[in-house]
Protein backbone atom coordinates (compact mmCIF):
# COMPACT_ATOMS: atom_id res chain seq x y z
CA UNK A 1 0.00 0.00 0.00
CA UNK A 2 2.95 2.09 0.59
CA UNK A 3 4.06 4.71 -1.97
CA UNK A 4 0.37 3.80 -3.64
CA UNK A 5 0.14 6.86 -6.68
CA UNK A 6 -3.60 6.74 -6.66
CA UNK A 7 -3.32 6.55 -2.38
CA UNK A 8 -1.11 9.45 -2.15
CA UNK A 9 -3.50 11.54 -4.91
CA UNK A 10 -6.10 10.70 -2.58
CA UNK A 11 -4.44 12.24 0.67
CA UNK A 12 -2.71 15.40 -1.35
CA UNK A 13 -6.53 15.96 -2.04
CA UNK A 14 -7.55 16.68 0.97
CA UNK A 15 -5.04 19.45 1.40
CA UNK A 16 -6.28 21.01 -2.04
CA UNK A 17 -9.68 20.59 -0.32
CA UNK A 18 -9.10 22.25 3.52
CA UNK A 19 -6.22 24.65 2.68
CA UNK A 20 -8.92 27.24 0.95
CA UNK A 21 -10.63 27.16 4.32
CA UNK A 22 -7.19 28.59 6.56
CA UNK A 23 -6.12 30.64 3.45
CA UNK A 24 -9.43 32.22 2.66
CA UNK A 25 -11.18 32.20 5.73
CA UNK A 26 -9.22 32.25 8.44
CA UNK A 27 -5.38 34.04 7.01
CA UNK A 28 -7.88 36.86 4.22
CA UNK A 29 -11.21 37.39 5.18
CA UNK A 30 -12.47 36.58 8.26
CA UNK A 31 -9.85 38.74 10.08
CA UNK A 32 -10.84 41.81 7.82
CA UNK A 33 -14.43 40.96 7.93
CA UNK A 34 -14.33 40.74 11.72
CA UNK A 35 -12.16 43.67 12.42
CA UNK A 36 -14.51 46.05 10.20
CA UNK A 37 -17.37 44.73 10.51
CA UNK A 38 -18.38 42.32 13.10
CA UNK A 39 -16.53 44.35 16.12
CA UNK A 40 -15.61 47.72 14.41
CA UNK A 41 -13.18 50.26 15.37
CA UNK A 42 -14.84 50.91 18.57
CA UNK A 43 -14.14 47.73 19.88
CA UNK A 44 -17.17 45.82 22.17
CA UNK A 45 -17.02 45.51 25.76
CA UNK A 46 -16.45 42.11 27.57
CA UNK A 47 -16.65 41.51 31.43
CA UNK A 48 -16.04 45.20 31.55
CA UNK A 49 -13.21 45.34 29.44
CA UNK A 50 -13.37 47.52 26.13
CA UNK A 51 -11.29 44.94 23.20
CA UNK A 52 -10.07 45.19 20.09
CA UNK A 53 -10.83 43.24 17.37
CA UNK A 54 -7.12 42.04 17.41
CA UNK A 55 -7.46 40.89 21.19
CA UNK A 56 -10.64 39.13 20.56
CA UNK A 57 -9.46 37.20 17.30
CA UNK A 58 -6.36 36.35 19.60
CA UNK A 59 -8.48 35.12 22.33
CA UNK A 60 -10.59 33.03 19.69
CA UNK A 61 -7.77 31.38 18.54
CA UNK A 62 -6.74 29.98 21.53
CA UNK A 63 -10.03 28.98 22.58
CA UNK A 64 -9.89 26.75 19.42
CA UNK A 65 -6.09 25.45 20.22
CA UNK A 66 -7.43 24.14 23.71
CA UNK A 67 -10.09 22.21 22.54
CA UNK A 68 -8.44 20.35 20.61
CA UNK A 69 -5.96 19.84 23.08
CA UNK A 70 -8.27 18.80 25.26
CA UNK A 71 -9.57 15.68 23.02
CA UNK A 72 -6.89 14.97 19.77
CA UNK A 73 -4.82 12.47 21.39
CA UNK A 74 -8.01 10.20 22.46
CA UNK A 75 -9.78 10.40 18.76
CA UNK A 76 -6.25 9.54 17.84
CA UNK A 77 -6.33 6.12 19.68
CA UNK A 78 -9.21 5.25 19.04
CA UNK A 79 -8.66 5.26 15.54
CA UNK A 80 -5.43 3.83 15.87
CA UNK A 81 -7.46 0.72 17.34
CA UNK A 82 -10.65 0.93 15.45
CA UNK A 83 -8.91 1.63 11.71
CA UNK A 84 -11.25 4.39 11.70
CA UNK A 85 -8.85 7.11 10.75
CA UNK A 86 -10.53 7.76 7.57
CA UNK A 87 -14.01 7.90 8.94
CA UNK A 88 -12.90 10.56 11.31
CA UNK A 89 -11.33 12.30 8.84
CA UNK A 90 -14.23 12.64 6.75
CA UNK A 91 -16.77 13.41 10.10
CA UNK A 92 -14.49 16.33 11.10
CA UNK A 93 -14.30 17.37 6.83
CA UNK A 94 -18.23 17.79 6.31
CA UNK A 95 -19.26 18.89 9.90
CA UNK A 96 -16.12 22.28 9.14
CA UNK A 97 -17.29 23.16 6.02
CA UNK A 98 -21.01 23.23 7.05
CA UNK A 99 -19.71 25.58 9.70
CA UNK A 100 -17.56 27.53 7.02
CA UNK A 101 -21.02 27.70 5.09
CA UNK A 102 -22.95 28.90 7.93
CA UNK A 103 -20.33 32.17 8.24
CA UNK A 104 -22.52 33.64 5.45
CA UNK A 105 -25.65 34.49 7.94
CA UNK A 106 -22.75 36.09 10.13
CA UNK A 107 -23.74 40.22 9.51
CA UNK A 108 -22.36 43.23 10.91
CA UNK A 109 -22.42 43.16 14.88
CA UNK A 110 -22.91 39.56 15.11
CA UNK A 111 -19.80 38.83 17.45
CA UNK A 112 -21.03 35.65 19.10
CA UNK A 113 -22.93 34.16 16.17
CA UNK A 114 -19.39 34.80 14.42
CA UNK A 115 -17.26 33.33 17.85
CA UNK A 116 -19.61 30.30 17.93
CA UNK A 117 -18.91 29.22 13.76
CA UNK A 118 -15.40 30.08 13.81
CA UNK A 119 -14.87 27.93 16.79
CA UNK A 120 -17.01 25.11 15.16
CA UNK A 121 -15.13 25.47 11.55
CA UNK A 122 -11.71 25.48 13.66
CA UNK A 123 -11.97 22.94 15.83
CA UNK A 124 -13.02 20.78 12.93
CA UNK A 125 -9.84 21.72 10.47
CA UNK A 126 -7.52 21.25 12.91
CA UNK A 127 -9.17 17.54 14.33
CA UNK A 128 -9.27 16.64 11.18
CA UNK A 129 -5.53 17.25 10.29
CA UNK A 130 -4.88 14.79 13.45
CA UNK A 131 -5.89 12.28 11.37
CA UNK A 132 -5.10 13.39 7.80
CA UNK A 133 -1.51 13.53 8.98
CA UNK A 134 -1.94 10.56 10.55
CA UNK A 135 -2.01 8.48 6.90
CA UNK A 136 1.67 9.83 6.40
CA UNK A 137 3.91 7.04 8.13
CA UNK A 138 1.30 4.37 6.27
CA UNK A 139 0.77 5.53 3.06
CA UNK A 140 4.84 6.69 2.40
CA UNK A 141 7.73 4.76 2.82
CA UNK A 142 10.27 6.84 5.02
CA UNK A 143 12.83 7.67 2.40
CA UNK A 144 9.25 9.28 0.27
CA UNK A 145 7.94 11.12 3.55
CA UNK A 146 9.55 13.92 3.27
CA UNK A 147 8.50 14.53 -0.35
CA UNK A 148 4.94 13.01 0.15
CA UNK A 149 4.72 15.69 2.53
CA UNK A 150 5.75 18.47 0.55
CA UNK A 151 3.64 17.64 -2.41
CA UNK A 152 0.36 17.37 0.54
CA UNK A 153 1.49 20.80 0.85
CA UNK A 154 2.25 22.38 -2.42
CA UNK A 155 -1.16 20.67 -3.73
CA UNK A 156 -2.77 22.54 -0.36
CA UNK A 157 -1.14 25.91 -1.64
CA UNK A 158 -2.17 25.44 -5.41
CA UNK A 159 -6.19 24.71 -4.03
CA UNK A 160 -5.79 27.07 -1.47
CA UNK A 161 -4.85 29.63 -3.22
CA UNK A 162 -7.73 28.69 -6.35
CA UNK A 163 -10.05 29.14 -4.50
CA UNK A 164 -8.76 32.63 -2.74
CA UNK A 165 -8.25 34.05 -6.13
CA UNK A 166 -12.38 33.88 -6.64
CA UNK A 167 -13.01 35.10 -3.67
CA UNK A 168 -10.65 38.09 -3.94
CA UNK A 169 -12.13 38.78 -7.36
CA UNK A 170 -15.58 38.58 -5.84
CA UNK A 171 -14.70 41.02 -3.18
CA UNK A 172 -12.57 43.08 -5.56
CA UNK A 173 -14.98 44.00 -7.62
CA UNK A 174 -17.48 45.57 -5.08
CA UNK A 175 -17.59 49.23 -4.91
CA UNK A 176 -19.49 49.75 -2.16
CA UNK A 177 -18.62 48.63 1.83
CA UNK A 178 -21.78 46.85 1.75
CA UNK A 179 -21.12 45.45 -1.28
CA UNK A 180 -17.68 44.46 -0.17
CA UNK A 181 -19.80 43.13 2.86
CA UNK A 182 -21.68 40.57 1.01
CA UNK A 183 -18.87 39.40 -1.12
CA UNK A 184 -16.93 38.46 1.98
CA UNK A 185 -19.96 36.13 3.26
CA UNK A 186 -20.25 34.58 -0.49
CA UNK A 187 -16.63 33.92 -0.23
CA UNK A 188 -16.96 32.55 3.22
CA UNK A 189 -19.70 30.68 2.35
CA UNK A 190 -17.77 29.05 -1.04
CA UNK A 191 -14.34 27.84 0.84
CA UNK A 192 -16.88 25.35 2.79
CA UNK A 193 -18.42 24.48 -0.14
CA UNK A 194 -14.77 24.04 -1.91
CA UNK A 195 -13.90 21.91 1.20
CA UNK A 196 -16.37 19.83 0.97
CA UNK A 197 -16.78 19.00 -2.62
CA UNK A 198 -12.82 18.37 -3.57
CA UNK A 199 -12.86 16.14 -0.29
CA UNK A 200 -15.01 13.23 -2.33
CA UNK A 201 -11.94 12.82 -4.05
CA UNK A 202 -10.53 12.04 -1.03
CA UNK A 203 -13.10 9.92 -0.04
CA UNK A 204 -13.03 8.06 -3.52
CA UNK A 205 -8.72 7.19 -3.18
CA UNK A 206 -7.27 7.34 0.23
CA UNK A 207 -7.12 3.58 1.11
CA UNK A 208 -6.99 3.29 4.73
CA UNK A 209 -4.84 -0.59 6.03
CA UNK A 210 -7.52 -2.00 8.18
CA UNK A 211 -5.65 -3.28 11.33
CA UNK A 212 -6.19 -6.84 12.91
CA UNK A 213 -6.95 -5.49 16.05
CA UNK A 214 -9.77 -6.84 18.59
CA UNK A 215 -10.85 -5.17 21.98
CA UNK A 216 -9.06 -6.64 24.86
CA UNK A 217 -11.34 -8.43 26.63
CA UNK A 218 -11.65 -6.44 29.65
CA UNK A 219 -13.70 -4.00 27.21
CA UNK A 220 -15.95 -6.45 25.22
CA UNK A 221 -18.75 -6.25 27.57
CA UNK A 222 -19.05 -2.44 27.20
CA UNK A 223 -21.38 -0.81 24.97
CA UNK A 224 -18.70 -0.56 21.97
CA UNK A 225 -18.79 3.29 21.95
CA UNK A 226 -17.78 3.22 25.61
CA UNK A 227 -15.36 0.63 25.28
CA UNK A 228 -13.60 2.08 22.37
CA UNK A 229 -13.64 5.83 24.14
CA UNK A 230 -12.52 3.72 27.54
CA UNK A 231 -9.50 1.98 25.61
CA UNK A 232 -9.11 5.77 23.92
CA UNK A 233 -7.97 7.38 27.46
CA UNK A 234 -6.01 3.93 28.58
CA UNK A 235 -4.13 4.29 25.67
CA UNK A 236 -3.59 7.93 25.25
CA UNK A 237 -2.77 7.85 29.04
CA UNK A 238 -0.20 5.03 28.51
CA UNK A 239 1.40 6.37 25.26
CA UNK A 240 1.77 9.53 27.13
CA UNK A 241 4.14 7.72 29.59
CA UNK A 242 6.17 6.31 27.36
CA UNK A 243 6.37 9.21 25.28
CA UNK A 244 8.68 11.18 28.03
CA UNK A 245 11.20 7.87 27.65
CA UNK A 246 11.59 8.61 24.27
CA UNK A 247 14.12 11.70 24.89
CA UNK A 248 14.88 12.70 21.43
CA UNK A 249 11.26 12.21 20.35
CA UNK A 250 10.16 14.26 23.35
CA UNK A 251 13.04 17.18 22.48
CA UNK A 252 11.64 17.23 19.12
CA UNK A 253 7.87 17.85 20.36
CA UNK A 254 8.89 20.66 22.86
CA UNK A 255 11.29 22.40 19.96
CA UNK A 256 8.28 22.06 17.51
CA UNK A 257 5.83 23.45 20.19
CA UNK A 258 7.49 26.37 20.55
CA UNK A 259 8.74 27.46 17.20
CA UNK A 260 5.29 26.23 16.02
CA UNK A 261 3.98 29.14 18.58
CA UNK A 262 5.89 31.57 16.66
CA UNK A 263 4.76 30.49 13.05
CA UNK A 264 1.04 29.86 13.79
CA UNK A 265 0.79 33.43 15.26
CA UNK A 266 2.44 35.28 12.55
CA UNK A 267 0.10 33.42 10.05
CA UNK A 268 -3.03 33.48 11.90
CA UNK A 269 -2.70 37.49 13.43
CA UNK A 270 -1.01 38.82 9.55
CA UNK A 271 -4.33 39.85 7.96
CA UNK A 272 -5.31 41.43 11.16
CA UNK A 273 -1.82 43.23 12.05
CA UNK A 274 -2.39 44.56 8.27
CA UNK A 275 -6.05 46.05 9.30
CA UNK A 276 -5.51 47.36 12.72
CA UNK A 277 -1.37 48.09 12.91
CA UNK A 278 -0.84 49.24 9.40
CA UNK A 279 -4.03 50.70 7.82
CA UNK A 280 -3.68 48.21 4.55
CA UNK A 281 -6.90 48.31 2.33
CA UNK A 282 -8.61 45.12 1.94
CA UNK A 283 -7.24 44.76 -1.74
CA UNK A 284 -3.40 45.12 -0.37
CA UNK A 285 -4.04 42.53 2.23
CA UNK A 286 -5.56 40.10 0.06
CA UNK A 287 -3.05 40.01 -2.98
CA UNK A 288 -0.27 39.89 -0.57
CA UNK A 289 -1.87 37.08 1.17
CA UNK A 290 -2.10 35.44 -2.67
CA UNK A 291 1.30 35.53 -2.86
CA UNK A 292 2.29 33.76 0.00
CA UNK A 293 0.17 30.91 -1.12
CA UNK A 294 1.38 30.78 -4.74
CA UNK A 295 5.14 31.57 -3.82
CA UNK A 296 4.66 28.85 -0.88
CA UNK A 297 4.41 26.09 -3.75
CA UNK A 298 7.84 26.49 -4.90
CA UNK A 299 8.69 27.21 -1.36
CA UNK A 300 7.45 23.57 -0.14
CA UNK A 301 9.42 21.70 -3.24
CA UNK A 302 12.28 23.90 -2.64
CA UNK A 303 12.51 23.00 0.83
CA UNK A 304 11.69 19.18 -0.09
CA UNK A 305 15.06 19.73 -2.01
CA UNK A 306 17.03 20.93 0.52
CA UNK A 307 16.33 18.24 3.00
CA UNK A 308 17.27 15.24 0.60
CA UNK A 309 20.90 16.78 0.40
CA UNK A 310 21.64 18.25 3.69
CA UNK A 311 18.51 16.63 5.80
CA UNK A 312 14.99 17.64 6.93
CA UNK A 313 16.04 18.46 10.60
CA UNK A 314 18.78 20.78 9.26
CA UNK A 315 16.62 22.65 6.53
CA UNK A 316 13.91 23.33 9.47
CA UNK A 317 16.55 24.71 11.15
CA UNK A 318 17.69 27.12 8.41
CA UNK A 319 14.02 27.84 7.86
CA UNK A 320 13.84 29.12 11.62
CA UNK A 321 16.73 31.61 10.37
CA UNK A 322 14.42 32.81 8.24
CA UNK A 323 11.51 33.30 9.97
CA UNK A 324 13.54 35.22 13.06
CA UNK A 325 14.19 37.46 10.49
CA UNK A 326 10.46 37.56 9.20
CA UNK A 327 9.45 39.13 12.57
CA UNK A 328 12.24 41.64 12.79
CA UNK A 329 11.18 43.10 9.34
CA UNK A 330 7.38 42.99 10.14
CA UNK A 331 8.05 45.25 13.19
CA UNK A 332 9.58 48.25 10.76
CA UNK A 333 7.35 48.19 8.15
CA UNK A 334 4.75 50.53 7.37
CA UNK A 335 3.25 50.45 3.55
CA UNK A 336 1.46 47.97 1.95
CA UNK A 337 4.91 47.17 -0.42
CA UNK A 338 6.64 46.70 2.26
CA UNK A 339 4.08 44.10 3.57
CA UNK A 340 4.27 42.89 0.04
CA UNK A 341 8.10 41.93 0.73
CA UNK A 342 7.07 40.28 3.67
CA UNK A 343 4.35 37.92 2.60
CA UNK A 344 6.91 36.21 -0.78
CA UNK A 345 9.55 35.86 2.69
CA UNK A 346 6.86 34.30 4.28
CA UNK A 347 5.78 32.15 1.22
CA UNK A 348 8.87 30.72 0.99
CA UNK A 349 10.02 29.31 4.23
CA UNK A 350 6.07 28.59 5.16
CA UNK A 351 5.40 25.59 3.24
CA UNK A 352 9.22 24.07 4.06
CA UNK A 353 8.96 24.42 7.92
CA UNK A 354 5.62 22.74 7.82
CA UNK A 355 6.02 20.14 5.76
CA UNK A 356 9.68 18.88 6.73
CA UNK A 357 8.21 19.33 10.59
CA UNK A 358 5.25 16.60 9.81
CA UNK A 359 7.88 14.06 7.66
CA UNK A 360 10.57 14.44 10.43
CA UNK A 361 8.16 13.67 13.37
CA UNK A 362 6.56 10.88 10.86
CA UNK A 363 9.62 9.36 10.68
CA UNK A 364 9.94 8.96 14.55
CA UNK A 365 6.79 7.42 15.52
CA UNK A 366 5.62 4.09 15.12
CA UNK A 367 3.41 3.07 12.09
CA UNK A 368 0.56 1.05 14.31
CA UNK A 369 -0.09 4.41 16.47
CA UNK A 370 0.43 6.81 13.99
CA UNK A 371 -2.92 8.71 14.47
CA UNK A 372 -2.20 8.24 18.45
CA UNK A 373 1.39 10.09 17.97
CA UNK A 374 -0.10 12.40 15.69
CA UNK A 375 -2.83 13.36 18.25
CA UNK A 376 0.31 13.97 20.54
CA UNK A 377 1.72 16.14 17.97
CA UNK A 378 -1.41 17.94 17.56
CA UNK A 379 -1.59 18.88 21.11
CA UNK A 380 2.06 20.27 21.41
CA UNK A 381 1.48 21.87 18.06
CA UNK A 382 -1.70 23.36 19.60
CA UNK A 383 -0.61 23.68 23.12
CA UNK A 384 1.33 26.27 21.41
CA UNK A 385 -1.19 27.87 19.28
CA UNK A 386 -2.88 28.81 22.36
CA UNK A 387 -0.37 30.88 24.61
CA UNK A 388 1.01 32.59 21.06
CA UNK A 389 -2.24 34.83 20.03
CA UNK A 390 -3.25 35.17 23.54
CA UNK A 391 -0.04 36.60 24.23
CA UNK A 392 -0.09 39.14 20.99
CA UNK A 393 -3.50 40.30 22.10
CA UNK A 394 -2.27 40.81 25.75
CA UNK A 395 0.65 42.81 24.67
CA UNK A 396 -1.68 44.70 21.92
CA UNK A 397 -4.03 45.23 25.41
CA UNK A 398 -1.74 46.91 27.49
CA UNK A 399 0.66 48.48 24.87
CA UNK A 400 -1.93 49.78 22.60
CA UNK A 401 1.00 48.49 19.59
CA UNK A 402 0.81 45.30 17.85
CA UNK A 403 4.74 46.38 16.61
CA UNK A 404 6.17 44.81 20.36
CA UNK A 405 3.75 41.44 20.07
CA UNK A 406 5.40 40.96 16.80
CA UNK A 407 8.89 41.08 17.26
CA UNK A 408 8.35 39.41 20.53
CA UNK A 409 8.49 36.38 18.62
CA UNK A 410 11.59 35.91 17.56
CA UNK A 411 12.16 34.58 21.06
CA UNK A 412 10.09 31.29 20.00
CA UNK A 413 12.28 30.74 16.83
CA UNK A 414 15.86 31.07 18.60
CA UNK A 415 14.45 28.52 21.86
CA UNK A 416 13.26 26.29 19.00
CA UNK A 417 15.87 26.46 16.72
CA UNK A 418 18.39 25.24 19.90
CA UNK A 419 16.11 22.87 21.17
CA UNK A 420 15.91 21.10 17.90
CA UNK A 421 20.11 20.89 17.45
CA UNK A 422 19.87 18.70 20.32
CA UNK A 423 17.43 15.91 18.42
CA UNK A 424 18.99 13.04 17.39
CA UNK A 425 17.12 11.62 14.57
CA UNK A 426 18.91 8.00 14.50
CA UNK A 427 18.39 8.04 17.92
CA UNK A 428 14.69 8.63 17.84
CA UNK A 429 13.76 6.23 15.07
CA UNK A 430 15.81 3.56 16.78
CA UNK A 431 13.31 4.27 19.88
CA UNK A 432 10.37 3.46 18.49
CA UNK A 433 10.99 0.55 17.60
CA UNK A 434 11.13 -0.30 21.35
CA UNK A 435 6.99 1.18 21.44
CA UNK A 436 4.37 -1.44 21.97
CA UNK A 437 0.74 -1.02 23.22
CA UNK A 438 -0.15 -2.13 26.53
CA UNK A 439 -3.74 -2.56 26.96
Amino acid sequence: MKNDKKTIFGWCMYDWANSAYITTVIAAILPNYFAKAIVGEAGIDILGMNMSATTLWGYMLGTAAFCVFLFAPVLGAIADFSSAKKRFLMGFAYMGSLFAMMLYFCKSGDVGLTVVLFLGSQICFVGGNVFYDAFLPGIASEDKMDSVSARGYAFGYVGGALQFSIALALVAMQKTPADQAMAARIGMAMTGAWWAGWTLLTMKYLKEEKMPYQLPEAYRNRPKVLAYLTLGISRTVSTAKRVGRFKHLTLFLVAYMIYNDGIHTVTSMATIYGTEELGLSTTALMVTLLLVQVVAIGGALIFSRLAGRIGAKRSVMFALVLWSGVVTYGYFIHTATEFFVLGMIVGIVLGGTQALSRSLYGAMIPENASAEFYGFYSVFSKFSSIWGPVTFGVIKQITGSARLSIISLMIFFIVGLILLGFVDEEKAKADKLAFQFSD
